[in-house]
């Protein structure tokens, strides 16, 4: 297998390449599952105002059949045309509204809500005919036109089919009477609809997983590219590193410059050097003001030595403080009593009271 190139995008998108792109309106959009749901919404729509439309239709008609008897001008047909007009709307508005809103709820759940501005922005690459002839006729337009045709197609057999199986009732349906004529053909009518919409949610849930993998693929990224974006997001690994080296060693010295402060330094011997300070009056407990261990704890006895600050060795108790009390920390209750036996020696040597 041959090696992947540094610019070669192998690494799936992270979430800010997402993001970004997402504000940029770039997001996997599924004309089927948006025009599923618009179309399902129309279809209940339909079968729920079917009362409404039949009213509208047949005050329409009345208005008709009236008019007729009367003899015709122009002022006669505009009238007839304006109300035919307008009760056409009335029927018509509210399920186009639904449609409407239901169109941009199937966009709304595959992606959410995006306020973007920047496809509005004048760009004169759009307008290129050399570029827009090359999409028009892009193997992703013959792809496009050979999906749809496939879909088509496979519509228009699935409904030809069931739509086939119904006219071999026709010979005794056509001896009902109109009412139960009509209710036969409400039924079959209502079965098409809900094949031809489970038929079109599946070509839905094919298109949304065809958009979103090559959406997807098109935004993955180079290691260097992944590499780039997290410096820019996070800082330079060796920048932070740096700075977190300065600031270490900026505590340390103010730490090791409190050494002198101490009373006295409790090591075990080698690993481990803590430097407590008991000012009685100004501190509430014992206060440890230096920590260290190795090299730092053999510097803070090297200090305390310089300065005259007794070093004494409790293993057990040195290991307690290292573990339990950060610098700037008092000690815990429960080592209070071996605190004060340090504490005790060291006044009792050096001659000191509390």
């Amino acid at each position: 297998m041959a090696d992947q190139g540094p610019g070669e995008k192998t690494e799936e998108a992270t979430p800010k390449k997402i993001e970004d792109a997402k504000k940029e309106g770039n997001v996997p959009k599924s004309m089927d599952m948006a025009g599923f749901v618009a179309l399902t919404a129309a279809v209940l729509a339909m079968l729920f105002a079917v009362t409404y439309i039949a009213d509208i239709l047949m005050r329409i008609f009345r208005f008709s059949v009236d008019n007729f008897s009367d003899p015709m001008g122009m002022d006669s047909l505009a009238a007839m045309g304006l109300t035919s007009i307008r009760e056409m709307l009335f029927m018509v508005i509210p399920v186009a509204t639904i449609v409407a809103v239901f169109g941009a709820i199937g966009y709304l759940i595959q992606f959410g809500l995006i306020f973007t501005t920047k496809p509005l922005k004048p760009d004169i690459k759009k307008i290129d005919p050399i570029k827009g002839m090359k999409n028009l006729f892009s193997m992703q337009k013959v792809i496009d036109g050979l999906k749809i045709t496939a879909k088509v197609c496979i519509a228009m057999a699935i409904g030809g089919w069931f739509f086939w199986g119904y006219t071999g009732e026709l010979p005794t349906v056509h001896l009902f009477s109109l009412g139960d004529q009509l209710s036969w053909l409400y039924d079959k009518i209502l079965i098409l609809a809900l094949v031809m919409l489970l038929v079109f949610f599946a070509f839905a849930v094919i298109d949304l997983a065809i958009v979103r993998y090559f959406h997807f693929k098109r935004l993955r990224m180079s290691k260097q590219e992944v590499k780039d974006e997290f410096k820019n997001t996070e800082g330079n690994p060796e920048v932070r590193a740096r700075i977190r080296r300065i600031q270490m060693e900026m505590s340390q010295n103010r730490m090791m410059n409190d050494v002198p402060t101490a009373d006295a330094v409790v090591t075990n011997p080698t690993h481990y050097a803590v430097a407590l300070r008991y000012k009685k009056g100004q501190d509430p407990a014992p206060t440890v003001v230096a920590k260290g261990a190795d090299v730092l704890a053999l510097k803070i006895k090297e200090i305390a030595r310089e300065n005259g600050v007794q070093v004494v060795e409790n293993a057990a108790l040195a290991r307690e403080l290292y573990r339990l009390v950060d610098v700037g920390g008092t000690v815990p209750e429960k080592l209070y009593q071996a605190v004060a036996e340090v504490l005790a020696y060291v006044y009792r040597v050096t001659g000191r009271q509390l």
